[in-house]
């Protein structure tokens, strides 16, 4: 069997006689996560890490204590760490907070709003100025370590690394690694690169326009607001010495501070200054060399025997108007354009009824997806569960729920037209929130 093959069919085992591994989550060749139990509070789900110990267990172990003692809000917390073994397989183990979900979870399904992204950088911004105030980084910022714990938003912290630890087996893994990863070069500036690229992802769905894009101009997807294509281009500078700082970024977040182009390098072509009086006679120049371009056209479109003759069977059409002469410019490729829509919003907004007996069984939150399609006058004509969560009953109720809502529907050249939309529910203990996506009409 394969590694992963061989985590998996250790479901129903038990870690040093206390912690069963319920529930096979995830894993690589190097490590698996199993849902397991707390150890301060029996019945509290939990998840452990198993990590291949293969003749670097006594670094392992190191390191995952190093990160138990770590204490952030926006950090997740690891509670136990110790070595064991299955089968013939030794391995080191670390308990930590079972989050309920991650930013990987989301972003196949959709982009995050811009408004999510302002609640989801804060964060992020935090725990890492956290690590590097004690000479630490986290070294893989990327969605599926971007988690929702209850009601907090955390960075994963089993990864975290010392400054300046060279690392010549560590190559780069995927783009949310900086460049200098492949050299094995450890850094606050590495943290930096992964969430620029972390950002582009939730906005577009889509990590590789950050490497796509330019290396000197970064030329990021129009779609992205101005404020975080700032924050991105700062952070996906090549050079890590030019990238932005968590203070910058903060700043720019809050619209408390610009992020500045970083200065340009040495060997970076730089324009020649031109004296003034030279400045001058140029734009003389120009300006009579367009006025001249002016006339020799407003004379050619006035006299129709100077332009070509029309092949036979061409009907003649009358000249056009001279159109004005502007100075050329480089304009950026426009997509074709789509027919006008408009409209398209949510008029009315169900929620689900539940009991609060049955949401009080809640910890953390379900979150049920559910898809509509909406008929031209606006009204759910059927209803699916994209993603049902954890719970079947709350899925049902959201489905019931979603079937009640109604639309305006939207307009493509004054007609109403069908929709497709994506609900999000999500149950927390004390709320019910539903949060509509439009994805097609």
């Amino acid at each position: 069997m394969s590694k992963p093959e061989t985590w998996k069919s250790w479901e129903g085992r038990t870690v040093e006689g206390k912690f069963p591994l319920r529930q096979w989550l995830g894993g690589s060749d190097h490590s698996a996560v199993f849902l397991t139990e707390s150890p301060d509070k029996p019945g509290q789900k939990a998840a452990i890490k198993l990590m291949a110990a293969d003749g670097n267990g006594d670094d392992l172990l190191s390191h995952m204590r190093a990160a138990m003692a770590l204490s952030h809000p926006n950090l997740i917390r690891i509670f136990e760490v110790g070595r064991s073994r299955i089968d013939n397989s030794q391995v080191v183990y670390a308990v930590m907070e079972c989050a309920d979900d991650d930013l990987s979870q989301i972003l196949p399904e959709r982009a995050l709003e811009p408004s999510e992204v302002r609640d989801l950088l804060p964060p992020v911004l935090e725990a890492l100025s956290y690590l590097h105030n004690k000479g630490l980084v986290h070294g893989r910022i990327k969605p599926s370590n971007v988690l929702a714990a209850g009601e907090q938003l955390k960075l994963s912290s089993d990864q975290v690394t010392p400054v300046g630890q060279q690392d010549g087996r560590r190559r780069r893994r995927d783009v949310y690694d900086a460049p200098e990863t492949a050299a094995g070069i450890v850094s606050p500036a590495g943290d930096i690169w992964s969430v620029g690229v972390t950002l582009v992802a939730a906005l577009t769905q889509n990590a590789s326009a950050a490497e796509q894009s330019s290396p000197s101009k970064r030329e990021l997807p129009e779609t992205i607001p101005d404020r975080f294509r700032a924050i991105a281009r700062a952070c996906l500078e090549l050079d890590p010495g030019r990238r932005a700082s968590l203070k910058d970024i903060q700043a720019q977040l809050n619209g408390a501070g610009q992020l500045a182009p970083a200065p340009a390098r040495e060997d970076e072509p730089k324009e020649a200054a031109v004296p003034p009086g030279k400045r001058r006679n140029v734009i003389t120049v120009a300006v009579a060399v367009l006025v001249l371009l002016g006339i020799g056209l407003a004379w050619f479109y006035s006299h129709p025997s100077a332009s070509p003759t029309k092949s036979a069977g061409t009907q003649s059409q009358p000249a056009p108007e001279p159109a004005p002469v502007v100075a050329p410019t480089r304009a950026p490729a426009q997509p074709a354009a789509k027919p006008h829509a408009t409209g398209g919003e949510v008029v009315h907004q169900v929620l689900p009824d539940v009991p609060r007996s049955a949401q009080n069984t809640i910890r953390g939150t379900i979150k049920v997806v559910v898809k509509v399609e909406v008929d031209s006058s606006g009204k759910v004509s059927s209803a699916s569960l994209k993603s049902p969560g954890s719970s079947r009953y709350f899925a049902n109720e959201a489905l019931n729920a979603a079937r009640r809502w109604e639309f305006s529907a939207p307009e493509v050249q004054g007609a109403p037209v069908g929709s497709t939309w994506l609900l999000q529910f999500r149950f927390k203990r004390k709320s019910i929130q539903a949060t509509p996506q439009r994805i097609k009409g």
